[in-house]
């Protein structure tokens, strides 16, 4: 551990007295005002840390309005259907969360009468929380002595002790969840986290840190040896894979025809319209693959029409080139069955369904 650290942990009881009574008085002054902090209940504390799980601060703040206007508690959350639930999130991405948020819900309902545990083991044992969020939960809501390790505090806790190797990596991990539990004080742990997070995302930014304007700048190992824009290591550049994608909207006497993403698929529990990866190359082959892949996914017959659109996103490793075609039916019954529903809906019911982000861009076309 020690020659990875300019600075390894434990830390001497002078440097933490500093260190926690600089970030409390630097927090008091400079915290956001932001929706989620309003109250300390357990369950509007989860819903917001499962939220910002990979998700930037404002693009959460008025999803997070009208999840809890919508499910005001945990109960709620718990009797809503799953496709209201997914309707909800729709635009903020990693479906995923939703449907364990929803399975979480259920969980606490049904064996803990909905009342939130405040243990971090017991919380780990709740679908999508991890160690992570489980800490948020027991230290924000109930102020218990639990340590928390996320993007912004990564990166803070490497630059404080100097951490040179990689923070992801095993090793890594270890030192900075030893280096966040040295730190943590005997009371406002509540305060005292939240203010971890936001030295990280206010002032310890990944580029250009606010180093002058940083409380603890004087404690920071990584600023003493000017190498706060060295560390943490960087993350290996993510390698894409481009795919060529179509997107079918198939027209039939005012009804679309969709179907919703199977488990396993990119999208599961949301609708969309068919979709599929294109292989072939050229008007005419393009054209007899769109009716293949259509009738193989649908049961139906159709007659492309032409090009609606080209839309161009990116999807985890994935950069996608995705045609959305027009298409007339022909012929067929739809092949519809409990875990591949597929449906023809009137146009204008499109909106009420949760639809994939594209499947959506797709559909403010049709109106």
């Amino acid at each position: 551990m020690t020659t990875d650290c300019i600075h390894p942990p434990p830390f001497d009881s002078r440097w933490k007295q500093q260190f926690r009574r600089r970030l409390l008085s630097w927090y008091s002054k400079h915290a956001r005002d932001l929706p989620w902090r309003k109250s300390t209940n357990p369950y509007r504390v989860w819903v917001s840390e499962v939220m910002l799980q990979q998700t930037q601060v404002e693009t959460v703040k008025p999803y997070f309005q009208r999840f809890i206007k919508a499910f005001p508690t945990v109960k709620k959350l718990a009797a809503a259907e799953e496709q209201e639930v997914l309707q909800l999130w729709e635009g903020l991405g990693y479906y995923r969360r939703a449907r364990q948020l929803h399975a979480a819900a259920q969980h606490v309902v049904a064996e803990h009468s909905g009342r939130f545990p405040r243990d971090v083991t017991i919380l780990q044992t709740l679908p999508g929380i991890g160690r992570y969020t489980a800490g948020a939960i027991a230290s924000i809501a109930f102020d218990e002595r639990a340590p928390i390790l996320e993007a912004n505090t990564i990166r803070l806790f490497a630059r404080l002790i100097g951490y040179r190797q990689s923070p992801t990596a095993s090793a890594g991990q270890q030192v900075l969840w030893q280096t966040a539990l040295e730190v943590l004080p005997r009371k406002d742990i509540a305060k005292f986290n939240q203010g971890l997070m936001e030295l990280g995302s206010l002032v310890c930014t990944p580029k250009n840190p606010q180093c002058t304007f940083c409380p603890v700048s004087t404690l920071c190992a990584a600023r003493a040896s000017d190498l706060q824009e060295k560390i943490p290591q960087r993350a290996r550049k993510t390698q894409f894979t481009d795919l060529n994608e179509a997107a079918v909207v198939v027209h039939k006497k005012g009804y679309i025809l969709v179907r919703q993403c199977a488990a396993g698929e990119r999208w599961a529990g949301l609708w969309d319209f068919p979709r599929f990866e294109i292989d072939s190359e050229g008007p005419l082959f393009v054209r007899k693959e769109l009716i293949a892949k259509v009738r193989k996914q649908t049961g139906v017959e159709v007659r492309p029409s032409g090009l609606l659109k080209t839309i161009k996103h990116g999807v985890t490793r994935y950069r996608i080139t995705l045609d959305c075609y027009e298409a007339g039916y022909v012929s067929g019954r739809i092949s519809s069955t409990p875990t591949k529903p597929v449906r023809w809906l009137p146009a204008q019911e499109l909106r009420d369904l949760p639809l994939s982000s594209t499947g959506r861009k797709i559909a403010k076309l049709l109106s």
